[in-house]
This record gives C-alpha cells, sequence and structure tokens, in this order.
C-alpha cells in the first residue's frame, strides 16, 4: 500500500497560487484532481461580500471538484499569523464572525471538514487565559461544524517555522480535540496529521500513527526537508500513508506543499494520472 489506493486532493492555497483564487480549481481539475482544500482564501475580512463567495462557490462548481477541506479565519495566512482563535481581542471576534459564513459555505459545497488554526501565543497574555478563550471559540466552531455534518479539524505545526504556536506536537493538538470534544459532548473535534510538521518537530512519524490514526480526521503532507512534493526530500510517504491505511485511516490526503521552481501542474510526476482522481 502507498500512493495508489489513497484519495488525494489539492490544496489551492499553496498550489497553484500562480494563478488567480477563481482559476485554481480548474486548474486543479485539468491536472487530473477531483477534490481540492482551501486555507480561508479572503484574509482580510472574515466575512466576505455575497459576490466574492458565489464566485469561489460556482469556480469549484463549474470545475467539477469537491471542496473537501476548509480552514476558518485564520489571520495573515500566509504571513505572520497561524490562526486566530485564541488571540484576545480583535482577532478573536474576527473568527466568531467567520464561524457561521466558513461553514455556511462549506455547507454548499458538500464540504464536511473545517480547520480551525489555533493561534500564536500572545506575548503578555497568561497563556491560561488563551487556552480559556480558545477552547471557548473552538466549541463553538464545532458546534457550526456539527450542524452542518462536519468535523472540526485540530492540528499541529511546526516549531522551527511558528515557533509562537503552541501546538507543535502530535499530543499536544490531540489534547485539545479530547478537550473540546468533552466540552461539547458532540465527538466531532479530530487531528489533523500533518506528515510535514510532525516530521519537522522531529516526531516519529509511525508511533504517531499508531498512537492517534483513530482519532485523525485529515491527512496533509509535503516532503522533508523543503516542504516540496513526495521524492524531493527524505520522508517514505507512501510507506507512512501505508501505515495509515492499515490504522484504519480511509479520508482524504491533502497535497499541501509547494510546486518549486514551476508551474504547479508540473508538480505532480511523482503520482500516475491514474491515482489522481478520488476513488
Amino acid at each position: 500500500m502507498g500512493f495508489d489506493d489513497q484519495r488525494f486532493n489539492v490544496n489551492l492555497s499553496i498550489l497553484f497560487t500562480e494563478l488567480p483564487l477563481l482559476e485554481r480549481p480548474a486548474a486543479a481539475a485539468a491536472a487530473g484532481f477531483t477534490a481540492v482544500e482551501l486555507w480561508w482564501p479572503w484574509i482580510d475580512t472574515p466575512a466576505p461580500g455575497r459576490s466574492e463567495l458565489d464566485g469561489l462557490r460556482k469556480a469549484v462548481e463549474d470545475a467539477g471538484v469537491q471542496l473537501t477541506g476548509l480552514n476558518f479565519y485564520a489571520g495573515r495566512l500566509p504571513g505572520p499569523d497561524r490562526g486566530a482563535l485564541s488571540v484576545p481581542g480583535e482577532e478573536s471576534e474576527r473568527f466568531r464572525a467567520n464561524v457561521e459564513v466558513a461553514a455556511g459555505f462549506a455547507q454548499s459545497l458538500g464540504c464536511t471538514a473545517l480547520n480551525a488554526l489555533y493561534g500564536n501565543r500572545v506575548a503578555g497574555v497568561d497563556p491560561a487565559e488563551q487556552d480559556a478563550l480558545a477552547l471557548e471559540n473552538l466549541a463553538l466552531a464545532a458546534r457550526a461544524a456539527d450542524r452542518i455534518g462536519a468535523v472540526l479539524l485540530i492540528e499541529a505545526l511546526n516549531r522551527p517555522e511558528s515557533p509562537a504556536y503552541p501546538l507543535v506536537s502530535a499530543p499536544a493538538a490531540v489534547a485539545v480535540v479530547d478537550r473540546v470534544n468533552e466540552a461539547t459532548g458532540l465527538g466531532n473535534a479530530r487531528f489533523l496529521m500533518d506528515l510535514y510538521h510532525l516530521a519537522m518537530n522531529g516526531e516519529d512519524l509511525p508511533s504517531v500513527i499508531e498512537a492517534h490514526a483513530a482519532k485523525t480526521g485529515h491527512v496533509q503532507i509535503a516532503d522533508n526537508p523543503g516542504r516540496g512534493a513526495p521524492g524531493t526530500g527524505s520522508l517514505p510517504l507512501a510507506d507512512l500513508l501505508g501505515r495509515l491505511r492499515k490504522a484504519g485511516y480511509d479520508g482524504w490526503v491533502g497535497l499541501e506543499y509547494k510546486p518549486g521552481d514551476r508551474p504547479s501542474a508540473e508538480a505532480f510526476d511523482w503520482l500516475p494520472a491514474e491515482a489522481r482522481a478520488a476513488r
């Protein structure tokens, strides 16, 4: 097992970014993929106008691809921010204003996974205060996700690239998953296992898979070092995905890697064309 029996989707916030947003779903379809995911596309606003929402919805529908994952508002991403939900003040309020907007957009396209990035630690603010705010906002997001039949994803990032982000290990993220599920009683919070971030943290990936596959709601991949396509680094990604499959994970695998110095359409040569469409 490995690449051949996976369901891949393309993250359109890191691949095909040389194109305008509304052209990316069709570009992914032209490359042979039938599913896509997105960070929150409108970094300046948690509640874009109806025309912007409708435009992106139409682009996804016209391309004939499925939106399988969407981030809640996360501040400036790409950029210095790593989420908004634990940041007191305006950013937390922006996250709350986004919850129903993101859930409604996801529901309109049949998307059933919503990712909530935790947010950076803020100098001068008690971490316990941020964690209490985070739990309150994550519970709000989990309830909104539940209303549309979706899961809420909690992601671990990596310390070298996100030094102020507190969830920089699989156990840290899974602990938050458990706290959210305990707070809501819904059981729809799940771990987002990004193998690149965990590798950057030096974690034992086979052990992480064995310990946490049962609580994993989504997987993302990039090779390490470099965050490039599979085969550009040293991670045994086919083996790791095979381990995940054997451990019971049968969900989507998001391609969240940088294309390098080439057009994104040329960054999929590691994956045979017949393996790109979801099966």
